[in-house]
């Protein structure tokens, strides 16, 4: 069995060829992405973080909406990235969005991608104090401290409201939130820093390093590093992995006049951030080809979750479409469902 669920960018462009016309679209669109969601049967809904761009960047009205709208699924995000967060507020926001949800956060959090902006988390007062991958870092460290819910802060002798006894924590406190945070891992060194410091490991459509090999063999190989980082700290409860793909069965006239071209899709590499990386193929074509293909990716294999990327510019309906006919089609063939 493996938990299946959307990962959407939330794009909106005011093009006649978008069904996503401005940021109130985006937003609503994506709650009534997760009901469907739920609605046909997928365990998860995610949404990606991008700052100054036509996309989703404030995850926790959107993830507490959501929750107010559905019962089951879990709600997550993939990824926030931390360069740009108040640790302690963050924890507020993420605590009550918890609670409110019943505890079905899933909070993917990394350094985040390549930028709209030339250093953007200047304009939110934030300064490195080495890099910019350091200051993602000890803004988590500190996120992931307040989570724990032990007390740090001096209380007033004289408050307003009486005190519990003792230095006070964060509120609200969201139990059990700490074990589900997730580390969006580019590459194989990250992925073991995410075991040591007791996070889940999110991997996506790409990795920041490439050995020559094919992307889900790479990534396979993190994963396993990831698991053995695991066990090498003893952490007292087991992780959780995540895989990012796209993928497209074509069971319609529209599935097939959109994503026809797609069928002979392989790895790309490239460059990015400097370095080499190398991005997983889409998957695409008619099911029985889908489930030959997908039954020979390793790191889907090796991970207990899969995120589906959706395109979500094509409206709520098609991509519940593309949900259900995973669902459908390819899930129980593969032993996912």
């Amino acid at each position: 069995m493996k938990k299946i669920g959307f990962l959407s960018f939330g794009h909106w462009s005011p093009s006649s060829h978008s069904m996503v016309r401005s940021a109130g679209d985006s937003l609503l669109q994506s709650i009534e992405l997760a009901v469907a969601a739920e609605e046909v049967g997928a365990d998860g809904a995610y949404f990606r973080v991008h700052h100054f761009a036509q996309q989703l960047a404030s995850p926790f009205p959107l993830l507490a909406a959501a929750a107010a709208r559905t019962s089951r699924i879990e709600l997550g995000t993939g990824v926030i990235d931390m360069r740009y967060e108040n640790p302690l507020y963050m924890a507020e926001d993420a605590g009550a969005a918890d609670l409110i949800s019943g505890g079905r956060l899933q909070l993917g959090i990394s350094r985040g991608s390549p930028e709209q902006v030339v250093d953007g988390y200047r304009y939110f007062g934030y300064e490195p104090g080495t890099t910019d991958a350091d200051l993602a870092r000890e803004h988590t460290s500190r996120f992931l401290d307040v989570l724990g819910g032990e007390g740090f802060a001096r209380p007033n002798p004289r408050p307003m409201f009486a005190n519990p006894p003792g230095l006070l924590r964060i509120e609200p406190h969201a139990p059990g939130l700490r074990d589900r945070i997730w580390w969006g891992a580019g590459s194989r060194a990250t992925a073991e820093w995410t075991a040591e410091q007791g996070m889940n490991l999110m991997s996506s459509t790409l990795l920041t390093e490439d050995t020559g090999v094919p992307f889900h063999q790479l990534q396979a190989e993190q994963i396993q590093r990831f698991r053995d980082a695991w066990t090498a700290a003893g952490h007292d409860h087991e992780p959780r992995v995540s895989v990012s793909r796209s993928i497209f069965p074509i069971v319609s006239d529209l599935d097939r006049q959109l994503f026809w071209r797609e069928r002979h899709s392989t790895d790309q590499v490239g460059h990015l951030d400097g370095g080499d990386a190398r991005f997983g193929k889409t998957y695409a074509g008619e099911p029985d080809k889908l489930v030959d293909e997908l039954a020979e990716d390793e790191a889907i294999a090796a991970a207990d979750t899969l995120l589906l990327t959706v395109p979500n510019q094509l409206g709520v309906d098609y991509n519940a479409h593309v949900i259900e006919s995973v669902l459908t089609h390819l899930a129980p063939e593969l032993g996912w469902r």
